[in-house]
């Protein structure tokens, strides 16, 4: 039987015209315990696709750090078996924050405390194209040059005195119940977390998650100015050492990922 000729047709393949450069950053503050988490993940057949979250864990010495890394270990799961072709990032993401906060009320039958966890995710396709999800007060920021585009407001009890007006940012800030959440996940009632669909990011974005141990210590035009300035591992460096020296000997677990949309080399 006669065996056709390879085709010479040269194979047209999109040439990417980004590179996501990433970084992330963890310290333990001033507390005994971590409980916080945080990861980037590049998805493992999708170039150009990548996965960012911070999970601030609660709930007694081990309670919080195990509801943490079931965020993690679910949003690593999940993405590693995601193909974009069948499933959009906003339902992976609905699927993320629905499954650990399962895992979360699991893992508390054998926890020495209720667990709880915050959730801060954002992913970013190979169109260039970010969707992101939050339950709890850490955060989800969007930079071009120095200039915040969008954040997400905190689901807790000072951001809804700020929303009726109340309250203002400053007072917020040292309110005694500014660590009071309205949601997160892992408690008696399911999740609502926030969706938000940020459209095409230009070369130059940068996004950063974070727990409130990091952003309590900064207002958004000092990171502003720190993400534009920096590579994202020295930027993360830079403001962990900085909240750490704002936080005098008191500071919260803090956490943070970053993820800067450059130009294709």
């Amino acid at each position: 039987m006669a065996i056709p000729p390879r085709s010479t047709k040269p194979v047209h393949r999109p040439v990417a015209t980004h590179r996501l450069v990433a970084a992330t950053g963890i310290h333990r503050g001033d507390r005994l315990y971590q409980q916080d988490q945080v990861c980037v993940i590049a998805h493992p057949q999708v170039s150009g696709s990548m996965l960012a979250l911070v999970a601030d864990g609660m709930g007694g010495k081990s309670g919080g750090r195990k509801a943490a890394d079931q965020v993690v270990l679910t949003a690593q799961q999940l993405y590693e078996r995601h193909s974009p072709s069948e499933e959009s990032p906003q339902e992976l993401l609905r699927q993320l924050c629905a499954e650990a906060h399962l895992m979360i009320k699991l893992t508390a039958l054998s926890a020495e405390e209720e667990p709880h966890s915050t959730l801060a995710a954002f992913l970013i396709t190979p169109e260039r194209q970010c969707y992101w999800i939050h339950s709890g007060d850490s955060r989800i920021f969007h930079f071009r040059g120095p200039t915040l585009l969008k954040r997400t407001l905190d689901q807790s009890y000072v951001q809804r005195l700020i929303n009726e007006g109340t309250l203002t940012e400053a007072e917020a800030a040292v309110h005694p119940q500014s660590n009071l959440l309205t949601a997160c996940l892992g408690t008696v009632q399911d999740p609502e977390p926030v969706e938000a669909a940020i459209g095409e990011l230009e070369v130059g974005d940068v996004l950063m998650c974070c727990s409130d141990g990091l952003w309590h210590y900064f207002n958004t035009r000092e990171l502003g100015i720190v993400l534009q300035s920096l590579p994202p591992r020295e930027a993360a460096e830079l403001l962990i050492n900085k909240a750490r020296q704002r936080a005098q000997g008191g500071g919260d677990n803090l956490s943070l990922a970053i993820v800067k949309i450059e130009a294709a080399s």
